[in-house]
């Protein structure tokens, strides 16, 4: 697996910083909008997108100049135990200005890197116990939804997450 040094990317907040010290953006605008729906909750993603709108008539007009979408997982790495959605925003906003010409020295974030790094620890693979509980919830299949929820239990997967399935089984029931 290649390796990199996270202090070679740029944080959002330094592309945050860079932009908005740039005097051509005093009337820039951007923008996050939540697009998570409840299937996405179900499975325990965040969905959201950033859109810059470079002046008050191109919002009002609703013509973005760029945007930038990004995607959680509840529970997937320290930050996201407590701060998916968080994670999610400040995501789509630095690739949101990484379309319009801010991406410092490389495209990606440092905060994008870090989920590659969260991806080469060596640890056993995370299983996706809310992905596939709305995927049994959907198929309204509650024995195999009760068999997870003891096999989460086993895993000593999170309370939030055990209590996720629980919810999903008691609507089923």
């Amino acid at each position: 697996m290649p390796q990199f040094n996270l202090n070679d990317y740029e944080t959002v907040e330094e592309r945050l910083r860079r932009f908005w010290a740039d005097p051509n953006h005093s009337d820039a605008r951007l923008i996050t909008i939540n697009h998570t729906t409840p299937q996405d909750r179900a499975v325990g993603t965040w969905v959201v997108e950033a859109r810059l709108y470079l002046n008050q008539e191109d919002q009002a007009r609703n013509l973005p100049k760029t945007t930038g979408w990004a995607f959680e997982v509840d529970g997937v790495g320290m930050a996201n135990k407590t701060s998916a959605l968080e994670n999610a925003e400040t995501s789509s906003l630095g690739r949101c200005l990484a379309n319009y010409t801010f991406s410092g020295n490389k495209r990606v974030t440092r905060e994008e890197m870090e989920k590659v790094a969260r991806g080469q620890t060596p640890k056993l693979p995370v299983r996706a116990w809310l992905y596939e509980a709305g995927e049994l919830t959907n198929a309204k299949d509650i024995d195999k939804l009760r068999l997870l929820y003891s096999e989460a239990k086993t895993a000593k997967a999170d309370a939030a997450i055990l209590e996720a399935i629980k919810t999903m089984a008691e609507g089923l029931a």
